[in-house]
């Protein structure tokens, strides 16, 4: 790995589904672009928040990174090499560093295998040296980690709550000690208490293990408890990417201000807020001409409708895909 580089280089990503529609007797094909056309850099220690409504691509992209879903094209360059050119195997040994946190506590765990044995499983497989005695003391080292009884490693997922089930799929990801770890929406079906629990135990393995996180979700105000940056995503594409503190003081894209305007604040004092995103999200099977967002945009003129706006720099670390987001930040 050079010196300095970033732990991970995303060059214009693409996934695109081929879709069949029509009837049965005159079928015809579109593509589902879920990823179109994406590229940015994270840094070692990094979090990195991706957000976005439902079917903006967000969980396709996490996914896609891992080579979970194979890419149509693009480049995902992991400490300068480039996992595409990887076989099976070499894939397979990359696998210790790159991990996934899914959103389903429960659906991600094997309701047949013991807490044990799901802890073990990763160790089975990436590590098939290690003898018996000291897989089972990493199991229980990992387990007191993510603050789970070590003395629970014989019960069945079924016999945990969300929130202890999701320190589960935590501990899973963890044991191999890796050095990025994608978190897809980790706490969205957890309830507000125990939201907050896991956020502080995933800052508390980041701090001590020297982790990478790229945290996907729909919930602004969950991202910006942990993000060093968020990047927003709009039908498959970057609207707008800036450090953390530059952003909640003042998104610059429309689409971005829009988001934040929609996180409820629990002062009554405030009033009301501002109303939300007009129209419906169109389909990334015929997503608009030009800018995607220009549909629903207040902002929208006929050159939106005719160029698509490039990722221009706007200062503070940020970028920004919008033709008037220097208007809109002097607004």
């Amino acid at each position: 790995m050079r010196k300095n580089a970033p732990l991970l280089e995303v060059r214009d990503l693409r996934v695109h589904f081929p879709i069949r529609t029509g009837g049965l007797f005159r079928p015809q094909h579109a593509l589902l672009k879920a990823v179109d056309g994406i590229s940015f850099d994270l840094d070692a220690g990094e979090t990195l928040a991706i957000v976005g409504e439902s079917g903006c691509g967000k969980s396709t992209l996490g996914r896609a990174i891992l080579r979970l879903v194979t890419p149509t094209s693009g480049r995902v360059l992991w400490q300068g090499e480039d996992l595409a050119s990887l076989d099976a195997p070499a894939m397979r040994k990359r696998r210790r560093d790159l991990q996934i946190v899914f959103q389903d506590p429960m659906a991600s765990l094997d309701p047949r295998m013991t807490v044990g044995e799901i802890l073990a499983e990763p160790l089975r497989a990436l590590e098939p040296g290690l003898a018996r005695a000291e897989r089972r003391a990493r199991v229980a080292e990992m387990l007191d980690r993510v603050g789970l009884d070590p003395a629970m490693v014989n019960r069945y997922p079924h016999e945990f709550s969300g929130g202890q089930c999701q320190r589960i799929g935590i501990a899973r990801a963890m044991i191999l000690r890796p050095k990025l770890v994608i978190c897809d929406e980790p706490v969205s079906a957890l309830d507000v208490s125990v939201q907050a629990q896991i956020l502080d135990l995933l800052r508390d393995l980041q701090r001590d293990f020297g982790l990478s996180y790229i945290f996907i979700s729909h919930d602004l105000a969950v991202v910006q408890e942990i993000s060093r940056r968020v990047m927003v995503l709009y039908l498959g594409r970057v609207m707008e990417i800036a450090p953390s503190d530059a952003f909640y003081r003042r998104p610059l894209h429309p689409y971005a201000r829009a988001l934040l305007d929609a996180v409820p604040v629990p002062d009554p004092g405030l009033g009301r807020r501002p109303p939300p995103i007009a129209g419906d999200l169109p389909s990334p099977m015929n997503p608009p001409s030009g800018c995607v967002f220009r549909t629903r945009c207040p902002h929208a003129t006929e050159r939106c409708a005719a160029v698509p706006p490039a990722l221009e720099d706007a200062g503070e670390g940020r970028r920004v895909a919008c033709h008037y987001w220097r208007e809109i930040a002097a607004d």
